[in-house]
């Protein structure tokens, strides 16, 4: 059980520095520029150890035992989901609060797009964090995590962290975004599964 909080608590701290990403994002006019600086959060991630969702559920495949090391994802999930919200209603405590409205127009648009849409974009983003992520382990050249956030983000894939704390800024959440952010978790979770999945056979 102590396991299990702890990296709720590492996972907590990852949605923090997911909502720190999203704040930069939202808060310059240049998409380019925000989807570069946004990587600040998941630099965070991967140089403090910290446990980001998108960035472990590739491991799985791997892992001798499967049933533990998905409550450890779950715990992730959760703590993910806490630090962005976290983060988001701190934003919104302080001057810089009126991002909330750019959140709310980017939330939209998820939100109207059809749950097929929604799955396709989430296993493109689940593929580049997975090489993003592991590319860092193996190389320690932090280009790989710049150009892996910049890409996805450019595109429009779904990040279901990254849309945690946009759902939460916006304060956009209902039956619908929980519908759409489970859809983008499978998404993704196939997406970060797929290129280790192909190499292990």
């Amino acid at each position: 059980m102590k396991k299990f909080v702890n990296v709720f608590v590492l996972a907590a701290e990852a949605g923090l520095a997911i909502a720190i990403g999203g704040t930069v994002f939202l808060s310059v006019d240049n998409r380019i520029i925000g989807s570069l600086l946004f990587t600040v959060g998941l630099y965070t991630i991967v140089l403090n150890g910290l446990f980001l969702y998108t960035g472990k559920i590739g491991y799985l495949v791997k892992e001798n035992n499967k049933k533990e090391y998905a409550g450890v994802l779950l715990a992730t999930w959760l703590g993910n989901l806490a630090g962005t919200g976290l983060g988001a209603a701190a934003v919104l405590c302080t001057r810089i609060g009126g991002i909330a409205e750019n959140a709310s127009a980017v939330c939209e648009v998820k939100l109207e797009d059809s749950l097929i849409s929604i799955f396709i974009l989430a296993i493109f983003c689940g593929i580049l964090m997975f090489v993003a992520v592991d590319g860092y382990k193996e190389k320690g050249n932090p280009l790989i995590l710049f150009m892996g956030v910049s890409v996805f983000i450019l595109c429009g894939f779904e990040h279901c962290i990254a849309n945690m704390f946009y759902f939460s800024l916006a304060g956009a959440w209902s039956a619908k975004a929980v519908l759409y952010l489970v859809v983008m978790t499978l998404g993704n979770s196939l997406g970060g599964m797929l290129i280790p999945f192909v190499k292990g056979r």
